[in-house]
């Protein structure tokens, strides 16, 4: 494997599925998609059916919420048993060392590119204020990385849904690479409809070897001599898959001789990196599902919690305060005012109202529980039967590099890049043994 230290990244050997194989039921979105929208995986597992599929090799998270560790451990125990009858029936095959251009239309943006990629975890951290080449964007909560890390355990193959972000504006890596393939007509490697409303995905293995994988190398030292602290890439999506890709790591590598280390194949790390600057990609906020409270009782107790802050409530947005929408099913929406926000962002005012309510219990005696949600209408259609949304402001991206910079990580589960049926689904694979 071609490892290349000053960046931080290595021509992996990706794999994708061998030709025949149906893409459709192959690519499944990311596990951490609709969480509380257990119809929507009944939909993919009956898309599915006995097909070939990066399903048998996920855990989605909607079932973390509804079964118990002896099934949660079944279907990991399934996972390691499919992932190796998978390499024994030859359903993937190699591409080689390199990396793969990817292009993505959905129904809101008819391309957003990416670079699918291995980065070295060594050059990784989650710690807020750290100095690494690759860093987490929001706060990690460690109790979501062990049921990934027995995944990775147990599993030889790693699946990428973790999204890493460059700050290009000229467009230096990604952009220029897709422009000289496509003059060049070179031939996809796939190029398929992805299940549901998800739209559309076309992929170009791009060789070590060539001149167009050492034009992008080139053009990401150069992104990263102009960085003002080291930074090179931001996670953007996937940031506990990331976190648990580090600490299986960190797990096996003192076993390992330093030789070993060197280029094993889970030091590295399968994601894809988009340029924050593309148009095809939209930063929205990640909201918020409160299950057990309505929304009467939680809008008394915000203005209880945000006494001191300036706060106040109506149907309009004011100038010059954090503007929260309030919604549930058979009322208007509410606009929570906070002109003196305890936290510079209405995420981290709204999320230190929720901690504080979380070894609280409802008026009826019962706990609450919070989701954190894609989409507007995710929420829209979970805010019923007693249960409260809560609509987040968009977050800006022209500073966001410069604020991980200083501020080091955003409040927990602030922003989303794009929709939920935007997300990445797996398509490739790499070896992690």
């Amino acid at each position: 494997m071609k490892v290349f230290d000053n960046i931080a990244l290595a021509a992996a050997q990706i794999m994708i599925p061998e030709d025949g194989t149906d893409l459709n039921k192959w690519s499944v979105i990311a596990c951490d998609q609709y969480t509380s929208e257990l119809d929507y995986w009944k939909e993919v597992e009956a898309n599915v059916g006995d097909a070939p599929s990066t399903l048998r090799l996920i855990l989605p998270e909607v079932y973390l919420g509804i079964e118990n560790d002896e099934q949660i451990s079944e279907r990991l125990k399934k996972i390691a048993e499919t992932a190796n009858s998978y390499i024994e029936n030859n359903i993937w095959k190699t591409l080689g060392e390199g990396v793969i251009l990817v292009d993505r239309a959905t129904s809101l943006h008819p391309s957003r590119k990416g670079l699918v990629a291995a980065v070295d975890l060594e050059q990784y951290s989650f710690e807020p204020g750290n100095k690494e080449k690759i860093r987490a964007t929001e706060g990690t909560v460690l109790s979501r990385i062990p049921p990934r890390v027995r995944i990775r355990a147990n599993s030889p193959v790693e699946l990428p849904h973790v999204m890493l972000l460059i700050d290009d504006p000229n467009d230096t890596v990604i952009g220029k690479a897709m422009d000289e393939l496509k003059a060049k007509n070179s031939k996809p490697i796939y190029d398929t409809d992805l299940f549901g409303k998800s739209g559309h995905i076309t992929g170009y293995f791009v060789n070590a070897q060539t001149d167009i994988f050492d034009e992008m190398t080139n053009a990401l030292a150069e992104l990263l001599d102009r960085s003002e602290d080291g930074m090179l890439f931001a996670v953007g999506d996937g940031n506990h898959s990331l976190a648990s890709a580090k600490a299986h790591w960190d797990n096996i590598k003192d076993d390992l001789d330093i030789k070993e280390r060197g280029d094993h194949p889970a030091r590295f790390a399968l994601v894809e990196i988009v340029n924050i600057h593309d148009k095809g990609l939209d930063f929205e906020p990640i909201h918020r599902v409160v299950f057990g409270m309505d929304k009467e009782n939680l809008l008394k107790k915000a203005m209880e919690f945000f006494k001191d802050n300036d706060a106040s409530i109506g149907t309009e947005k004011i100038e010059g305060a954090q503007n929260i929408v309030f919604v549930a099913e058979g009322c208007d929406d509410t606009v929570l005012r906070i002109k003196s926000a305890p936290h510079t962002l209405a995420v981290g005012s709204i999320q230190l109202f929720l901690d504080s309510l979380s070894s609280n219990t409802t008026l009826d005696g019962s706990g609450i529980e919070v989701d954190y949600i894609h989409g507007e209408d995710s929420v829209r259609s979970l805010a019923k039967n007693g249960n409260t949304g809560i609509l987040l402001p968009d977050v800006r991206k022209d500073s966001f590099f410069e604020t991980i910079s200083k501020e080091g990580v955003f409040p927990r589960k602030t922003f989303s890049m794009g929709e939920a049926f935007e997300k990445r689904f797996y398509l490739e694979a790499k070896m992690i043994k």
